[in-house]
């Protein structure tokens, strides 16, 4: 299992090496930590676990025009021609496939525990002091404004809508970050998201007090 896993680790790392700061190799070695650890505590795949985390992002449809397959390609072209078993190679294709946020809209055509902890360490990810590092950063790299008082937040935004959204960065907390503790499917997730949400809340009081003056 071992050189799998390092074959895999160095195939992304080459991938990704001019990707945007928010989804390059270091977001993936974060969520392939976070996915070790949740998966400490279950009774799971652990190469599996670590094979997805690894391949979860490998071509990321927001920086290839939208499109969703071609991750989950790149995944099963990867795995196949390594030899992997044809079962896990679906398995992993299937965590691939269904790990993304994608508004929260979508319905996951696939279970299991190990999609359950790879999403959690992708989401875990998104949050936090990283995760608020992350949001801005791409929010600079889609050259969106910091903030708009007069653009609010849209709840109700389809999937197609959210992937096309061109607000504000300071709504994509409100549009997607601090709803992931309620959709956190691990105990080991769930505490952690914990003290990461009130990370963000207390960021985004000192955000808005400075942004009128009040500090």
């Amino acid at each position: 299992m071992k050189d799998i896993i390092n074959n895999t680790a160095d195939h992304v790392r080459k991938q990704l090496q001019n990707a945007e700061g928010g989804h390059d190799w270091f977001h993936i070695e974060r969520v392939w930590k976070n996915a070790k650890l949740i998966a400490a505590k279950e009774h799971c795949d652990i190469e599996v676990v670590q094979l997805a985390a690894l391949l979860h992002d490998i071509a990321d449809s927001k920086f290839h025009g939208g499109n969703e397959e071609i991750g989950p390609t790149m995944a099963r072209e990867f795995l196949e021609n390594a030899g992997l078993k044809p079962q896990k190679v679906e398995h992993i294709v299937a965590i691939v496939e269904n790990v993304s946020f994608k508004g929260g809209h979508n319905t996951r055509s696939h279970s299991s525990i190990e999609l359950d902890i790879v999403q959690d360490a992708d989401r875990l990810d998104a949050i936090g002091a990283i995760g608020i590092a992350r949001t801005f950063n791409y929010g600079g790299y889609k050259n969106r404004a910091i903030y708009d008082p007069a653009i609010a937040p849209n709840l109700n935004m389809t999937k197609e809508e959210y992937k096309k959204s061109t607000a504000p960065t300071i709504n994509h907390f409100y549009e997607k970050l601090l709803l992931l503790i309620d959709r956190m499917n691990t105990q080991t997730g769930k505490d952690i998201a914990l003290e990461r949400h009130r990370f963000m809340e207390t960021f985004l009081d000192q955000f808005y007090a400075e942004w009128d003056g009040l500090r």
